[in-house]
């Protein structure tokens, strides 16, 4: 989410500073670049319609731009653009990639989705583009092991599509969800898909900002619940019958 942010903040900046410089500054030397021609989602494919040619200073730094429009042509966006808003070739998948959120991922990630009935989305505020803790509840372990027990498998998972929100709500609306897709390396898609056929999911949402792994320990109900302890009552001694052993005036006992 803090990438998309940025990258909408940037996007709206950069816009108002072109249309500033285009009205007080007519004598500046411009140059053709690519443009929105109107609102577009992310993940749609461009057409002829959705772009066009706009004037741009040729002073003002604009990496990445593109100044003709088949550059653009069949490819999708991975962030959505505003109109006359500036297309930049690293906010394009390349031709063919598909649509929706094929795009959106990077080589050797993978999108993984998780159903779960008990999944509220920390109290709704699950929205594409955030940063979660995947935690795993284990009711059936093996019978060497004493449960349940909750684990986390999974640290800064980046939530794709919550629901069927593929952008974040601006009204900041919360949303009970049932499906969440998650954007996972192969071998994390692998211990999230095991985890959800072994236990209980929920998220744990995390600041965007916040990179640091941990190595956080298993808590098992023992830690939470202080069960009574019942004194067992001490067994007396056993006293075996003795053997009474007389020799002269002196008398000895033997045990066995």
């Amino acid at each position: 989410m803090a990438l998309l942010t940025a990258l909408l903040l940037a996007g709206g900046a950069t816009l108002v500073l072109y249309r500033l410089l285009r009205r007080n500054a007519p004598h500046l030397a411009w140059r053709q670049v690519v443009v929105a021609a109107h609102d577009l989602p992310a993940g749609v494919a461009l057409t002829a319609q959705d772009v066009k040619l706009a004037q741009w200073p040729a002073s003002l730094p604009l990496q990445d731009s593109l100044d003709k429009l088949p550059a653009a042509l069949g490819r999708p966006l991975i962030y959505p653009l505003q109109s006359g808003q500036p297309l930049l070739a690293h906010t394009l998948a390349e031709p063919g990639s598909g649509l929706g959120l094929s795009p959106r991922i990077p080589p050797g990630m993978r999108a993984t989705s998780v159903r779960s009935n008990n999944i509220v989305g920390v109290a709704g505020f699950l929205y594409p583009g955030c940063h979660v803790d995947v935690l795993v509840t284990f009711n059936n372990l093996p019978p060497q092991q004493t449960g349940p027990v909750t684990q986390t498998i999974l640290q800064n998972a980046e939530v794709l599509t919550a629901g069927e929100q593929v952008e974040p709500d601006p009204r900041g609306k919360p949303h009970a969800v049932n499906v969440v897709t998650l954007l996972l390396k192969p071998p994390q898609a692998q211990k999230l898909l095991m985890a959800s056929t072994q236990g209980s999911i929920q998220f744990v949402l995390r600041n965007g900002a916040d990179t640091q792994h941990l190595r956080p320990i298993p808590t098992r109900l023992s830690q939470l619940v202080a069960f009574p302890v019942t004194a067992r009552r001490g067994r007396r001694p056993r006293v075996h019958p003795g053997l009474l052993l007389i020799e002269g005036s002196k008398r000895v006992v033997v045990h066995f």
